[in-house]
């Protein structure tokens, strides 16, 4: 896990005082989405099948961070559709910003060189560029020529520029252990980002593909024999070791989307990002009238083949906190992730 030690510091201060607080559910991160628009159609979202009307929406600057202090969350993940297309992004992250929220802006980098000057280096913010394998490969799934070249070349001038850049990745059943072998090692070694997320590809409902998300076995198969041989250990992978192990099918965990609440312009999402049973207005009423039970595998038949971080990372960095043993493995992990 190759999280800055300052943000581990904050976040592990933030678990204890939960602990100690006997609250059973909050928010290690909240998923904004001030808008759904995007310039992209990429064949496995969903975001833009929305209705025109609700495409040309924009969440107000007020709106998007009282929804963040509200949850008391210490992380914020700003998606959409393509934030950069929100004119007011750069207003968004920085009051986040200015009230010590780590701030990770995930983009396709189409729009990333011409409103780099809107923003400001800063240790509690990130570029997190979405990048699904080499050239062709990403091209392909996210269906126009010259995506990955441009966002290749927005990375390289934000790190010149001092911004710190992550990127965030999905496989789906039509990559082997070479393809994410190949992509993350040019990331990692020859882009030399400073964190990177993987994960499977999830059914989300609304995709028009829905043909090539990965089943729990593909997943734990593929991720076993793209990990061998060091690569695990050497990448500067952000997540914890437990979801990794979960990944390759060392470990399983029960879902906790509760700890990953999505916030968008209909409201607070029940029960996760990937399925919509409902919105809420408040934080408050999405914890206490959310019926969290009956969501899973093995209770849920959509949640079947799900294996995405945003059910099950919050669930192994709790496993992570509770038990010193798997702390302090995190902890060399970390720092071999940083050298």
């Amino acid at each position: 896990m190759a999280m800055p030690l300052r943000q581990s510091i904050k976040v592990a201060t933030y678990l204890f005082e939960q602990k100690l607080r006997r609250r059973e559910k909050f928010p290690l991160i909240v998923e904004l989405e001030p808008l759904f628009a995007c310039n992209l159609a990429c064949e496995g979202c969903g975001k833009i099948q929305h209705p025109a009307g609700v495409l040309k929406q924009r969440m107000p600057v007020a709106q998007a961070v009282g929804a963040v202090l509200e949850s008391g969350a210490p992380m914020v993940s700003i998606a959409g559709g393509e934030p950069l297309m929100h004119p007011q992004i750069d207003e968004i992250v920085r009051q986040l910003v200015a009230r010590k929220k780590y701030v990770f802006l995930c983009t396709n980098a189409m729009l990333m060189r011409k409103k780099l000057d809107k923003f400001t280096p800063s240790p509690y913010f990130a570029f997190a560029v979405h990048i699904d394998g080499l050239r062709e490969r990403h091209d392909e799934s996210v269906a126009k020529e010259g995506v990955f070249d441009e966002a290749v070349e927005a990375m390289k001038e934000a790190k010149r520029r001092g911004f710190r850049v992550t990127t965030n990745s999905t496989f789906f059943n039509t990559d082997t252990p070479q393809t994410i072998i190949e992509v993350l090692n040019y990331l990692n070694d020859d882009l030399k980002v400073d964190e990177m997320m993987i994960s499977p590809a999830y059914a989300y409902e609304k995709a028009p593909d829905q043909e090539h998300f990965l089943g729990v076995d593909q997943t734990r198969e593929l991720f076993k024999k793209a990990f061998a041989g060091g690569n695990r250990a050497r990448w500067r992978l952000n997540h914890s070791p437990l979801f990794l192990d979960f990944l390759e099918g060392k470990a399983d965990f029960p879902c906790t989307a509760w700890a990953i609440p999505n916030y968008s312009l209909f409201g607070w999402q029940r029960p996760c990002y990937l399925m919509s049973d409902g919105y809420v207005p408040t934080y408050r009423q999405l914890i206490e009238e959310t019926d969290w039970e009956k969501y899973g595998r093995g209770k849920d038949p959509r949640c079947a083949n799900c294996m995405a971080h945003c059910g099950y990372e919050p669930t192994a960095v709790l496993a992570t906190m509770g038990s010193l043993k798997e702390s302090l493995r995190a902890a060399r992990e970390s720092v071999g992730g940083n050298r």
